[in-house]
């Protein structure tokens, strides 16, 4: 009776050990749900990776941008005249000049520097009979941009860079420099103030266009 009820248990024992093993439904189900949330923390928004392509280019077309302006600039030609309207001439100071004021501590045959349109170098011219010439003179040399200084005792404008020179009027007499130097209108407004502006008619010195329009 003993050795039948050790041989039960022993079978018992044996078939127990191939049983398959419980299956946990509820690990299963929530393994894909897991997954889910573990893709999701790694997905990118499409609008997003957009905007930050657009910040990535943006940056660097303002660096190059910032590179390449000044390197542009310095072959362009220096200005010569223009504006877009009349401007009162200024002394070195700034200061606004007055027809009156200056003519009485000026002599005739003067030509002295007034700063002009956009800012640059315009000789003021006094005539014979004390007056002032109605047009002022752009002192930009034509040929690479120096000021061009005037030389009474040559009566004419000699600039000292590349030898170039110009009659009174402006006008080229010797190169290098191709072309006459800039004309700006010169005015006086209601308060006498001496105003410069532009010249957009022919050239009276070459009978053509304004080469600086």
């Amino acid at each position: 009776m003993k050795l039948f009820s050790v041989l039960s248990m022993a079978l018992f024992g044996s078939a127990a050990a191939f049983a398959p093993a419980p299956v946990n439904v509820n690990s299963r189900a929530v393994a894909p749900v897991n997954m889910a949330a573990a893709e999701g923390e790694f997905y990118i928004d499409q609008n997003r990776r957009n905007l930050m392509n657009l910040i990535l280019v943006g940056s660097a077309a303002v660096t190059v941008g910032g590179l390449a302006v000044p390197y542009i600039l310095f072959f362009l030609p220096p200005s010569a005249g223009g504006g877009g309207s009349g401007v009162p001439a200024k002394d070195a100071l700034g200061n606004d000049l007055f027809e009156k004021e200056y003519l009485s501590i000026k002599k005739a045959g003067d030509h002295s520097l007034a700063q002009g349109l956009k800012g640059d170098a315009t000789y003021l011219i006094v005539k014979e009979d004390g007056t002032l010439e109605d047009y002022g003179l752009n002192a930009v040399c034509t040929h690479l941009g120096c000021v061009v200084p005037w030389s009474a005792a040559n009566n004419k404008f000699m600039c000292p860079c590349h030898g170039s020179q110009y009659a009174p009027t402006g006008a080229v007499v010797r190169g290098p420099a191709p072309l006459p130097l800039a004309l700006a209108h010169r005015t006086v407004d209601e308060s006498g103030t001496i105003i410069f502006s532009p010249w957009t008619e022919t050239d009276f010195r070459t009978e053509g266009k304004p080469w600086w329009m």
